[in-house]
């Protein structure tokens, strides 16, 4: 066994069952144990599309997406995509061939060779590691998983020389997974408890960092008879309909307005950030009267405002412990929540409201379906104020690093991840452009994707900005192809649409058909 044959029966042992990668020469000895192996290999056409789809994947699976890609070039492609999920905190594992020992940064010219590859791959990742020799890579592995169920994830480099892949590995131990400890509860939550009693208005933000813990957090907001606000990361956690669920960003504007009013803020796995956080009115960060906030990070609860109460945990084993705790109360929040989103959806614009008309239409035909956006209006009004419910998901790429054609290789990834529910792609026709041939990876797969092309004939929502900004548009209107010529060379169903009024339906009509299917909507501002 060589170490490239190793690799691949150590991730074997770790529970990896699926691979992205493009092969190459430089990637070839890792290959030679993955014939052989149970792991399926998914081969994009593009690496940026590769770390998308395991960004998909493991959203829905929660495991790490796994990627191979090649030395200079192939990380280099991936690296939009690793600095999405590292904005994220998506698990990705990133493994790469990098020159010789004794050539790397050489700068005599050998193939594919960057100055310092390493280097570049630690910006992206949240550490980046060169096996140096054979019995560096288990420790390697080892520490990429401690980093994935034991910490705040994130995307993980890891570069094997040219001339180590083939390097025996006979001499190291059998290839076993090393026991990772996930954080505890905190041992004392007798502050907490305290603050929680004394408040008077207490309001729950859920983050991403929350999202095995929808149950628990609707069991200490019904105990505490309190409004739960979710970002875009956290919107699938709580029921469609729940009472006391605000579904809006939390810097909409009547929605920071309720949590500046609020006496205390129980933050839950979210970093209050500025793409969550931002108020979209006045260009402020919401930032409450007195926090006490729950985070899995001990340098992310550093970061941000202040907080007078962080506890190191895990957000849902905290929350559960708290609901357990606290004392009941009534405050009428259900009766505060429906007055506040009647005034939230009130103020939105007669452009949000059509578009939230639009996804209510979707997540009622199809409930369980999983919507994978990319940066686009259907997206972005989305995260504004949709109530995605419980039963299917929601997320995308325009928050944090914000990247373009992420949804459709993300839907993909997602599919393969839980083949039992419809995946969705939400792609305008600029994103789609950025991975227009991942169309294929999906037929390749026989991945029943339902991909929806909003086309506004350019890059609408900038378009908009610069108007309401007396811009004149540049650079933002884009002359689009036929997709649904596109969608049939690689054997897509397709449906043409002008207008959404029968989205809808043809969205479920393809999810019941079970067949891979782009539907274009046509005549869209």
């Amino acid at each position: 066994m060589n170490l490239g044959e190793y690799l691949i029966a150590l991730l074997e042992r770790y529970g990896v069952e699926a691979i992205f990668g493009i092969p190459g020469v430089h990637t070839a000895e890792m290959y030679r144990g993955l014939a052989s192996s149970p792991i399926r290999h998914v081969t994009p056409r593009h690496e940026q599309g590769a770390g998308f789809m395991a960004d998909g994947y493991a959203r829905v699976t929660g495991k790490p997406g796994v990627c191979l890609v090649i030395t200079g070039p192939g990380l280099s492609n991936i690296a939009t995509a690793m600095l999405q999920a590292k904005a994220d905190s998506i698990p990705m594992l990133v493994i790469s061939g990098v020159n010789a020992r004794g050539e790397m940064g050489s700068g005599k010219g050998h193939l594919h060779e960057m100055p310092d590859q390493r280097a570049f791959a630690e910006q992206c990742a949240v550490f980046s590691r060169t096996i140096l020799k054979p019995e560096d890579l288990p420790d390697a592995i080892a520490r990429a998983f401690a980093v994935f169920e034991g910490a705040r994830p994130g995307p993980v480099h890891i570069e094997i020389p040219l001339d180590l892949m083939n390097a025996s590995a006979e001499a190291l131990p059998a290839p076993a997974r090393a026991p990772v400890t996930v954080l505890p509860v905190p041992r004392s939550l007798d502050g907490a408890v305290r603050a929680i009693d004394g408040a008077q208005s207490p309001v729950i933000l859920l983050g991403a960092g929350a999202k095995h813990g929808g149950a628990a957090a609707l069991a200490l907001a019904e105990r505490l008879d309190c409004p739960v606000v979710t970002t875009a990361g956290a919107r699938a956690l709580i029921p469609v309909g729940h009472p006391l669920h605000v579904a809006a960003s939390p810097g909409y504007g009547p929605v920071a307005a309720l949590i500046e009013s609020a006496d205390l803020a129980l933050a839950f796995g979210t970093e209050m950030g500025p793409t969550d956080y931002l108020d979209f009115e006045l260009n402020r960060m919401t930032v409450p009267k007195a926090l006490l906030r729950v985070d899995i990070d001990t340098q992310q609860l550093a970061r941000g405002p202040a907080t007078e109460i962080a506890l190191l945990g895990d957000a849902a084993a905290v929350m559960t412990a708290l609901a357990e705790t606290v004392a009941p109360v009534s405050r009428g929040g259900a009766a505060h929540v429906a007055a506040m989103r009647k005034v939230a959806l009130n103020a939105l614009s007669p452009h949000y409201t059509d578009l939230l008309r639009v996804l209510d239409s979707i997540r009622d035909a199809v409930p369980e379906a999983m919507l994978i956006g990319d940066s686009t209006q259907l997206t972005y009004a989305g995260n504004l104020a949709f109530e995605a419910g419980n039963k299917g998901a929601w997320f995308n790429s325009s928050s944090g690093f914000g990247t373009l054609g992420y949804g459709l290789p993300a839907g993909i990834g997602a599919k393969l991840g839980d083949p039992s529910r419809p995946a969705i792609v939400l792609i305008g026709d600029g994103g789609i452009q950025f991975t227009l041939g991942e169309l294929g990876t999906a037929v390749d797969e026989g991945l029943p994707v339902v991909v929806i092309v909003w086309n506004n004939t350019g890059y609408g929502e900038i378009r908009r900005f610069m108007e309401d900004r007396q811009i004149k548009p540049e650079g933002v209107n884009l002359t689009p192809p036929d997709f649904t010529l596109i969608g049939r060379a690689y054997g897509f169903e397709t449906v043409a649409l002008d207008g959404t009024e029968a989205l809808a339906d043809a969205v479920a009509h393809a999810v019941k058909a079970d067949k891979p299917t782009l539907i274009e909507v046509c005549g869209v501002k």
